[in-house]
């Protein structure tokens, strides 16, 4: 007698492997959805909605803002200004400057470039001269209030240092510069580096009508300096010298 073996039963997934090769059946199970009547009757929650999720309820969002309304506000934090005071080591105590124009006053004004010609600091020595910026500011004309006398002043600008200082003497000629209408050029004895100097100034102005009235209110305040010099050139006759001296000759002492 021959006796076989008899296979044992195989299952439907190996039945599946050995007529389709390794592909994996897909199972009842996993084609079902996921939120199938099943599931949802074991998870009540996931019948709610995307839109109901986020959405708060109508119940809880007026207590929400109840809630928020009964907690005190948070004050926010002020920013505290130092008291602290600190004595200066060093006090300085004010000193009054002078700029030596308090018993003069301004008769005009004009607002211009200053040039001086004259040798350059890699220059000096060698006697080659050429014009050099002094500065721009305000050309002043002044009237000393007790003499009279009058004087042409210019301070540089922001720094106010002196760059022109001059009298107004009768014999400066203004000429006008070579190429251009609006500047002029004159020689004269300036006094603004605390020495007496001869120099060569040019002074640029921004058009050629402010130049012109310049030049006319200079030779209108020469003309009244060179009255002034005359005047006080000439011999007294019959004048307060004259009446003093009378008045000192009828004087008589007493010997007693």
């Amino acid at each position: 007698f021959f006796f076989h073996a008899i296979p044992p039963p195989r299952s439907s997934e190996q039945r599946w492997r050995q007529t389709h090769g390794t592909a994996t059946r897909r199972t009842a199970t996993s084609t079902r959805p996921r939120n199938s009547q099943r599931d949802r009757a074991i998870n009540p929650l996931s019948i709610m909605s995307d839109e109901q999720e986020t959405k708060p309820t109508e119940e809880t969002k007026p207590a929400e803002e109840a809630k928020a309304e009964g907690e005190p506000k948070k004050e926010e934090a002020k920013e505290e200004e130092s008291t602290a005071h600190f004595e200066p080591v060093v006090k300085l105590e004010e000193v009054e400057v002078k700029s030596g124009e308090e018993e003069e006053e301004t008769l005009c004004t004009y607002r211009s470039k200053l040039f001086l010609y004259g040798e350059t600091l890699l220059d000096k020595g060698t006697g080659k001269k050429s014009w050099k910026e002094r500065g721009i500011g305000e050309a002043r004309i002044l009237r000393h209030r007790e003499h009279q006398r009058l004087r042409f002043l210019m301070r540089q600008e922001k720094t106010m240092k002196v760059i022109a200082n001059h009298a107004l003497d009768p014999r400066i000629k203004l000429e006008p510069n070579a190429g251009s209408d609006r500047s002029w050029v004159w020689s004269c004895f300036d006094f603004a580096d605390g020495e007496l100097e001869e120099k060569v100034f040019a002074l640029r102005f921004a058009n050629s009508e402010v130049a012109e009235e310049f030049k006319n209110k200079y030779q209108e305040h020469q003309k009244e300096m060179e009255k002034l010099l005359a005047g006080e050139d000439k011999p007294d006759e019959g004048g307060a010298a004259g009446e003093a001296a009378e008045a000192l000759s009828g004087l008589k002492t007493s010997d007693e």
